[in-house]
């Protein structure tokens, strides 16, 4: 039959998801947040674009930070954007960094079945006005940690920050207390990414939340 033959068998399935790279990192303190990613696109070994933001924020003290497939990301961020808008129509308030971490792993559960190919991370300041970051797996389940990462390069970005923020073989986690300290981190860590990825590049997006509220710049990293 044909459907037996060596080619019918060879015929690649179809896949709706593709991975346009890129990592995301986040680093919490006692009193702010940051969120970096770099805005490089690829697929396969094309580069798609070297200017697109991975980084959204959501209120004045809270954002969040994706990587996986760019289609998912927008239409995922725009969802939870939505979701706000309708919150502060109802409660005539901002929803907390708490709540928005129950609401991002309430709609990515919602899809379990056929989920956003994304991988995110939300953090900003938490009610008490600590640092926070929530790190999530694609169907939404989650965690509160200090710092974290994801995208093609968090495997070389974890370890250096495992190493800088918590110490070697230490057991309690401890936030980073020094805000120079954790942008330098950052910034360094996102730039020894770029040196090995190839899909981590071009340049970091770097976003500050503080109490005072948030703010954007960018950083040039490798372009090759």
């Amino acid at each position: 039959m044909i459907m037996d033959s060596p080619l019918a068998r060879a015929r690649p399935e179809f896949n709706p998801y593709v991975d346009n790279g890129g990592t995301v990192i986040a680093i919490s303190g006692k009193d702010f947040c940051l969120l970096g990613g770099d805005t490089r696109i690829s697929q396969d070994y094309n580069i798609l674009s070297r200017t697109t933001s991975k980084i959204t924020q959501l209120t004045r003290t809270a954002a969040i930070a994706t990587s996986g497939m760019l289609a998912d990301i927008v239409k995922f961020h725009k969802l939870i954007l939505a979701r706000i808008k309708n919150y502060e129509y109802k409660m005539h308030k901002e929803p907390s960094l708490e709540a928005l971490s129950f609401l991002v792993s309430k709609e990515l559960y919602m899809k379990r079945f056929m989920p956003y190919y994304t991988f995110n991370l939300v953090g900003g300041l938490d009610s008490e006005g600590r640092g926070a970051v929530f790190s999530y797996d694609a169907v939404g389940s989650f965690d509160r940690v200090t710092y974290s990462s994801m995208g093609s390069g968090s495997q070389l970005v974890i370890p250096v920050l495992d190493n800088q923020l918590k110490g070697h073989n230490h057991i309690a986690e401890e936030p980073c207390e020094s805000f120079a300290r954790a942008t330098d981190l950052l910034k360094d860590v996102m730039n020894s990414c770029a040196e090995r990825d190839i899909y981590t590049g071009d340049q970091l997006e770097l976003l500050v939340v503080t109490a005072e509220g948030s703010k954007s710049e960018f950083t040039p990293l490798r372009a090759d």
